[in-house]
């Protein structure tokens, strides 16, 4: 009787990389979930921490609290909230590219997170900017830019997933917070240039931001919710979860 051949060794590697392994699936599961927990945290507690950080340096000083809003989120690195403002991104960022859930995303959260450290490193220009601080403050609202328009597309595209029985209502969510941050990002612009409502203690262009960041930051922790839920606190294969071989991270 002819002895079945044995497969090469090429073969049996292939075939272990394409089959996820039951071991490491949950581990994958809850780095994700936390990662976009993280990111949505970031985008909710952000715009109430600066002013309210502001206002409380400001008591603890003994100083007038008057004027503890700032301009914008980008307009607290010249307040006490500096820090806070460049912690918060650079966390957003480090988050954003630790985040693996496939090819697509992979390259978008990347790409995501260099933009929210370039927010971070690079500052709005002050009042009176010179040159050099003008190009870095043109950087500055470029990064911004992209980073939003990016989260918006994890709303649009990526949350919004097709091929397991994903309830409407989520679907519409999803969809709801894409846009909206991509109608905000178009109204912080169209603020920022005509400077309208300058002498308003919350000005119109930090009310865009905010509920910008709102937005993704509700899409991202609705993610990581709908991902917890799926697979039952992490005890079993989530169907939301994509199935990916180790080359492809």
């Amino acid at each position: 009787m002819t002895r079945p051949q044995e497969p090469s060794e090429s073969v049996r590697e292939t075939a272990a990389a394409e089959t996820p392994s039951a071991a490491g699936t949950p581990q994958d599961e809850r780095t994700v979930t936390f990662l976009r927990l993280g990111v949505g945290l970031i985008g909710i507690l952000l715009p109430i921490a600066l002013p309210l950080g502001n206002w409380l340096f400001a008591e603890l000083r003994g100083q007038s609290t008057s004027g503890f809003w700032p301009p914008s989120m980008s307009g607290s690195y010249y307040t006490s909230t500096r820090n806070l403002f460049v912690g918060g991104l650079c966390a957003l960022g480090v988050f954003l590219i630790c985040y693996r859930f496939d090819r697509r995303d992979d390259r978008w959260s990347s790409a995501a997170g260099f933009f929210a450290l370039g927010v971070a490193l690079c500052p709005t220009a002050p009042n009176s900017a010179t040159t050099f601080q003008a190009t870095i403050g043109a950087l500055h609202l470029v990064f911004a830019a992209l980073l939003l328009l990016l989260l918006a597309m994890f709303c649009l595209h990526s949350f919004r997933n097709q091929s397991h029985a994903q309830p409407g209502w989520v679907d519409r969510a999803y969809l709801a917070a894409g846009v909206l941050i991509l109608a905000l990002l178009a109204l912080a612009v169209l603020a920022g240039v005509t400077g309208i409502g300058k002498s308003w203690p919350i000005r119109p262009l930090y009310l865009c931001e905010w509920f910008c960041t709102w937005a993704f930051g509700a899409a991202w922790m609705g993610a990581a919710i709908e991902l917890a839920a799926a697979n039952g606190r992490f005890t079993g294969p989530s169907a939301l979860l994509p199935r990916q071989s180790a080359a492809s991270h």
